[in-house]
Order: structure tokens, then sequence, then C-alpha cells
């Protein structure tokens, strides 16, 4: 029978007049929307139960009947006055896999779904009792180097001296002089006090990598990059200085793992959060600023992908954040000459994977690792590529004009490395990113925990040179702590010091004698740092009238070609050989320290200059 022919049934489908319905009291609409009597429809005699086709899942249009073929057989066929007793189809639900064995792995949920906040602490603290033992050793042993003597000096200042300081430089970090001024308040300024601050954050960004991990790939990838960067020498190094880099990785951790959470699992609170940690980015380096780059890329994929609120999302979260990161920027522009120092060239590029990492033993095997999981990072190789290329690439192009391109200004991006060498890694066991990631037999799972514990201690074999290296003073450092030794050991009252090289000797002994009451008297030193608002002291332009009442000198000098007095002003150092004499010199590393005492010839000298300036003629 043709799909269009009358049906043979007695007056068909009902009309506004009148006729029969063939599926009358067959029940084939029950529980979806049937009108009973009293409730809006009808059921007059011999007629079956009106069902609103409106309200039908099969129907055409709202209001309409759908094709009788697609009820029932179209061949079928009902003598007139016959009810045909076929139901419809009903609705099947869909299939439900059974559950799999041990052995064969299933499509189930992911195991980082399972496993709630119990899971989220372990992966985060693990990885972060790790680091904090690592960096804890020895914390205290090394001395400090001219940078942190840059940071000990503006924290110990005053705020209204350390405002006049970040007038003339180091403006843009400001928020660390203040964060360390406020700390130096409460521990002290011991070498293990002033590295806590940077022990904790670093400590921190192996967990914040480990959850980083786990967000965006597996439980195993993201435990075993946090524990993996844990053992990295680079950890233990920045780890333990006094400088605002740890933050920079923590920070930029932090707002990467705020952002993967938004993009999951938006909120308001979240990109409330993610917006507040774009200042603390800035802040804590002005380099660090390039991971925007890669979060752009993560937002342009979820918008791709369908998210039409997220990019308006990320505008309001990076204008307003960055609304407190471009003043001191600006600021910081004029003052970019306190590094224009740092001309980097090929050879500087070609050793940075061994500086970023604190060797080539570390460096190779989580770069090529890490090479290797960009191509099982799925949608986010794409991302994890921009992070790890494009602050390097950009701060070396614009190295003449910035002078930002150093291993240490950098250092975030090695947590970026780790990862995609933890996906490389756990991918061997299984799926690491997908629909399938973090699924399989327990056999399997069971394996990667295996290659997690496996690929850590490989790592940490290979750091330990890197690291015990680092628990050393830093290269080409002089021993101030040894001349400090010495000085106090054979110090007399009235005693003076005075410096010489290109370092900053001044500084560094201020902070070994910090604590020495009877310290040596700096007699060339003609105005203080702080009345210049500078890191450095100005020099006494009439030394022999400064050294006048000085009987003893100790001379710290740091000269490379061995000559004590070379790396002082010439003034200084003739008025110095002619007026003193050597006693004796102690040889220490990078260092010499000199004991001079005033002759007696310098003494007839000093006579003769009162005699003459007692002939001054005087007006009266």
């Amino acid at each position: 029978m043709s799909v269009n022919a009358s049906p043979p049934y007695g007056g068909g489908y009902p009309d506004a007049q009148g006729g029969h319905d063939p599926y009358a009291g067959q029940g084939a609409y029950a529980g979806q929307g049937a009108y009973a009597d009293g409730q809006g429809g009808y059921a007059g005699p011999g007629q079956g139960t009106y069902a609103d086709p409106a309200q039908d899942a099969y129907a055409a249009a709202p209001g309409q009947y759908a094709d009788p073929g697609q009820y029932t057989d179209q061949g079928a066929y009902t003598a007139p006055g016959q009810q045909q007793a076929q139901a419809a189809e009903p609705v099947t639900p869909a299939p439900v896999d059974p559950e799999p064995s041990a052995d064969e792995p299933g499509e189930d949920e992911p195991e980082d779904a399972k496993g709630g906040r119990l899971a989220t602490a372990v992966t985060f603290l693990l990885p972060t009792a790790l680091a904090f033992a690592m960096i804890w050793r020895g914390i205290g042993d090394r001395q400090l180097w001219r940078d942190e003597h840059a940071t000990w000096w503006a924290a110990s200042l005053s705020l209204h001296d350390l405002s006049l300081l970040i007038r003339s430089i180091d403006v843009v970090f400001t928020p660390y002089y203040v964060l360390m001024h406020m700390w130096l308040a409460v521990a002290g300024d011991s070498p293990t006090a002033m590295r806590i601050p940077g022990a904790v954050a670093m400590a921190a960004s192996a967990g914040l990598l480990a959850l980083l991990g786990r967000r965006m790939f597996t439980t195993q990838t993201g435990i075993l990059a946090g524990l993996a960067f844990a053992v990295v020498p680079v950890t233990t190094r920045f780890g333990q200085e006094i400088r605002p880099y740890a933050f920079a990785v923590a920070a930029v951790l932090l707002s990467t793992l705020l952002l993967a959470r938004a993009l999951d699992k938006p909120s308001f609170k979240v990109w409330v959060a993610y917006t507040l940690s774009v200042p603390l980015i800035g802040w804590s380096h002005l380099a660090s600023i390039a991971v925007l780059g890669a979060h752009l890329v993560m937002i342009v994929i979820a918008r791709r992908a369908g998210d039409k609120i997220v990019g308006w999302a990320y505008t309001a979260a990076f204008t307003l954040g960055m609304c407190f990161v471009v003043p001191m920027a600006v600021s910081g522009s004029g003052q970019s000459g306190q590094i224009a120092w740092n001309n980097p060239g090929i050879d500087d590029l070609m050793d940075f994977p061994m500086n970023l990492f604190g060797s080539w033993a570390v460096a190779v095997p989580v770069m090529a690792l890490g090479t290797a999981g960009l191509f099982f990072a799925g949608r986010l190789a794409l991302p994890l590529a921009a992070w790890i290329v494009l602050p390097p690439l950009v701060t070396y192009v614009t190295a003449a004009q910035l002078h930002l391109f150093l291993p240490r200004y950098l250092l975030f991006t090695a947590p970026a490395w780790v990862l995609l060498a933890a996906v490389a890694v756990v991918r061997i066991a299984g799926p690491v990113a997908g629909a399938k990631a973090g699924t399989g037999a327990a056999a399997r799972r069971g394996f990667g925990w295996v290659l997690v514990a496996a690929t850590v201690a490989g790592i940490a074999f290979q750091s330990l040179p890197g690291i015990r290296e680092t628990r050393q003073n830093a290269l080409g450092e002089p021993d101030y702590r040894g001349a400090a030794q010495l000085i106090e050991a054979g110090q007399k009252k009235g005693d003076g010091i005075v410096f010489s090289g290109v370092q900053t000797e001044r500084r560094a002994m201020d902070y070994e004698l910090r604590d020495d009451t009877g310290r040596p008297k700096d007699w060339l030193m003609y105005r203080t740092p702080q009345e210049r608002g500078s890191f450095d002291a100005a020099e006494c332009p009439h030394p022999a009238k400064c050294l006048a009442k000085a009987d003893r000198l100790w001379l710290v000098s740091t000269t490379l070609d061995g000559k004590p007095f070379s790396g002082m002003p010439k003034t200084s150092a003739t008025v110095i050989q002619r007026s003193f004499k050597v006693v004796k010199t102690k040889k220490l590393k990078y260092l010499q320290l000199v004991l001079l005492e005033r002759t007696r010839a310098a003494t007839d000298d000093s006579s003769e200059e009162k005699d003459d300036a007692a002939k001054r003629k005087v007006h009266t």
C-alpha cells in the first residue's frame, strides 16, 4: 500500500467535526501528557483517551499528528471497526556498558574525578614537603651574594628611605622589598631567616605544579611533575635565594592553575581569583608577564571550542589585573640602565638550558622528554609550547632594549618543561589527555606509579651534583664572611675600613659586620646610601682630610689583578699608600684583606698640614 494512500479504517484520523482515533485506549502515550476527563481533554463514548500530540516526543509539530508510518508498519491492515492491537514503540534508555573487569581497560570515569579533597591535599602536600626538605638542608650555610645583599639592604631600610631608594632604582621590586621589610621586622636578618619566605614559595610551587598537572592531565602526571620539580637543582638553588624568583614561579603556577580551573568549571569566584593573580605575576618579576601569552592561547582554544563567555571574562581579568602592574612597569622603564650590563650573545643562548635547570645532566633528559610530551598533551600542547618557547624567545630578541634574557628571570618556564616530561613518562602507562585520561586496568595504573617512582629517582640521581653545587657559595663571590671574622678577631678601637674593587664590597661588609658594635669606621664614606637614595655611598672627595684621624685601616680588596689598591679612586689609593704601610695581608677566596698602619712620616706630614692651616690669613 502506498504511503500516501487513505487509511482503510473508518474515518481515519479525527478532524474537527468527528471521526475516531484508531490508537484510542492503547496506552501508547501513557505518562507523556495524556489528558483525562476533567483536565482539559475528553473521553467520548467508544473513543480512547486522547493524547495531546504536542506533548508527545514523536509529534511532527505542535498540535499535529505525526505520519502514521512512524508508528506502525505501512503494510499493516486493520479491518474497519476493529481496533489494532499494537502499541507504539516504547522509548528505550541508552545502553549502559557493563563495568569493566580488573583485567580490561574500561571507559570509566577518570581517576582525577574520584579523589576529592583528600586526593587534592595529598597531591599538593607530597611534592611540597619533598621540595621544602631539599631546600631546608643547609639553608643558612651559603653566604649571601651581591644581589642578596641588595635585598637585605633595601628591606632593612625604613619605609621612608625605601621610598627614596625605589625612585632611582629597583622600583619593580617594590612589592618584594616591602614584604621582606615586614618579614625582617619579625624574623630577623640571619641568612636562614631571610631565606624562609623564598623556601616556602618554591616548595609551594612544587605542590602547585602537581595540582596543575592533575587538573590538566591525570593525578599520576601531576604528582610526577611536582616530585620531579622538587628535586631539580634550581628548586634548591632559588628556594635558598633571597630574591623574588621563587615568588615569580609560584605566582605563574597559581595563576595558570586558576585559569585552568576557570575554563574547566567556570564560576565568578574563580575568575575573581584569577584576576587577583595577574598582578602577583607582574609584582614578582616583570619578565614573568610573558606567561600571559600562554594563557591567551588557552582562552583562544576554549573560545573556538564554543565557549562564548570566556573571551570577555579573560579580557576583564587581564585589564583589571594589569592596571596594578602597568604603573610600576612604566616607572621601571626609566631605570633599565641598572641591568644594561646584560647583553646576551649566542653562547648565552646555547647555555640557557644548562643554566635554567642547574646542570646539563638534568636539562638534557627533562627537555628531551618534554619535547616528546608535546605530542601526547592533546589540546594543551599549544599553550604549554607557548609557555616554554615564547618567554625565552621574546626576551632574547628584545635583549638589547629590555635586557631581560637571564635564566633566573625565566625560571618560571622550568615547571612547564617538567610537566611535559611527566606527560611523556606517564603516557607509557596509558592516556593522559582526552576523555580516556586516567582510565585503564588496575595493573596499568600500578605500572604508572612504578614509572613515577623510577622517574623521580632517576632525576634525583642526575641532580645530585648540581644540588651539591647550589649549596656552595655563588661562583666568583668573595669570602666576605671570612674577612669579617678576621677583622672581628684582630680589630682595635679606632680602626677604620676602606674598600677596593668593582663589586659591592661596602654593602657586603656592612651585612657581615652588622652585629658588631665596635666595627671599624668607614672613613671614606662621604654620603650614606640613604642620603643618596641609592645602594651605594659617595666616596670622600678629599681622602687626606677624611683619613686624618685614622691610625689603622682594614682594606677589603676584590680586585682581579691581585693589586689591592687598583680598584679604588686614584686619589684615595695615593693617600693611603703614602700615609700607611702594610702590616699583613691575608688572601681569601676572591678577596684580599690588608691591614695597614700609619707611618711616622705620615704623622709628621699631618702636623705640617696643621701648621700650614694655622698660618692661614684670617679676616679681622
